[in-house]
């Protein structure tokens, strides 16, 4: 089933919308201008995105952050209209420069796997338990690359060993693999038919550290390899700050915060930015390691949401303007937005030495500051 979907005028100047700059030369490879989702109509609609702004480069790393019930799964969902019939998208998703919301069926079907491509989250939900994981992965070369099915065969067994899997392993069912063995074989399964952009939604979920780290490791080296873009999200600061080049923190259905991954990790503006990073303990601070630092309540409904900024009711610092005023992204220095009133009165220093290092490739990286404990 695909979502309903309503377009607006194309906005003429990119610029004009928060969080986006005017862009130079070749269009970006994903650029998303004010999307919202919403369920329902009338007086039962209920918003899940509300007027997001993003954009994503060939060959970048665009980390999505949040607590559960923000939107990031429906944000990942709506770009390839994969959310169910009830869904209302207003916006633009602009991909290679073509609308996906104008797209007709048979053009959307044909951009789904060859255009860009969605790792699930829980790959045991999403494998057919029924199918050899080989079929799986070369059903949508099949539909798209009109290969035979002895030449799909042949680029599943590919494909897992690209993932380091044994090629041996299409012959098996999903039961009888790990959870680290699912997940690559979902990432398989996302570059069958070479796309331009991968989605990968909470790839790392329900895996333990090691498994983690490999599965990382894999996506920065695919990406790297072949130059596509990707778009991973995930609830751990940490991760995103040590795998993608950007950050965006969402809360209630909108972006309320992005910029350089690290520096949004080691130093945020936005107050929620700052709780989701304190809210992991760090290696060597033992006071964070046996007192974890939370955020007190729980995310608004979506059905019901606060006046002024919907962060207000949470937020340890509020002022009384943020019960009554809605704050909309704004400069925060060094390439770095925020919407939060208190952006102005931030002091824009850069994050600590201590913070970031240089890897072993010459790179600077976050420092791994997650508890292994």
């Amino acid at each position: 089933m695909t979502a309903t979907t309503t377009t607006t005028t194309p906005n003429p100047d990119p610029s004009a919308s928060p969080g986006l700059s005017k862009p130079v030369g070749d269009p970006p490879l994903l650029e998303l201008r004010d999307l919202t989702v919403t369920y329902g109509s009338g007086s039962d609609a209920v918003p899940a995105v509300r007027g997001v702004d993003l954009r994503v480069e060939a060959g970048q790393k665009l980390g999505i952050a949040g607590e559960s019930g923000c939107g990031k799964s429906t944000l990942a969902l709506a770009l390839l209209r994969l959310l169910p019939a009830t869904a209302r998208l207003t916006g633009e998703i602009l991909l290679d420069g073509e609308d996906v919301l104008t797209m007709k069926w048979g053009r959307l079907r044909a951009v789904r796997w060859a255009g860009a491509s969605i790792v699930f989250q829980g790959a045991m939900h999403s494998l057919n338990a029924v199918h050899r994981v080989g079929d799986q992965i070369a059903e949508p070369i099949l539909l798209h690359s009109k290969a035979t099915p002895a030449a799909a065969r042949r680029r599943a067994g590919e494909l897992l060993e690209q993932v380091g899997l044994p090629a041996a392993r299409a012959q098996a069912y999903p039961h009888e693999l790990s959870g680290g063995q699912r997940q690559r074989v979902m990432i398989a399964m996302a570059l069958a038919c070479d796309p331009r952009l991968i989605v990968a939604d909470e790839p790392t979920t329900a895996l333990d550290v090691m498994i983690q780290a490999q599965i990382l490791r894999l996506i920065q080296q695919l990406v790297t390899d072949q130059k596509v873009g990707l778009i991973m999200i995930s609830h751990d600061l940490a991760v995103l700050a040590d795998t993608c080049d950007r950050l965006s923190v969402m809360y209630a259905g909108r972006v309320v915060e992005e910029g350089p991954a690290r520096q949004v990790y080691t130093d945020a503006r936005h107050p929620y930015g700052k709780a989701l990073s304190a809210a992991f303990p760090r290696i060597g601070d033992l006071s964070s390691r046996r007192a974890p630092r939370g955020l007190p309540g729980d995310p608004p409904d979506p059905a019901a949401l606060p006046g002024g900024c919907t962060f207000h009711p949470r937020c340890p610092v509020p002022l009384d303007t943020c019960a009554t005023e809605d704050q909309e992204l704004r400069e925060a220095g060094g390439d770095r937005r925020a919407a939060c009133v208190r952006v102005d009165d931030t002091p824009t220093a850069p994050p600590p030495a201590s913070q970031a290092s240089p890897g072993a490739d010459g790179t600077t990286r976050a420092d791994d500051t997650r508890s292994t404990t």
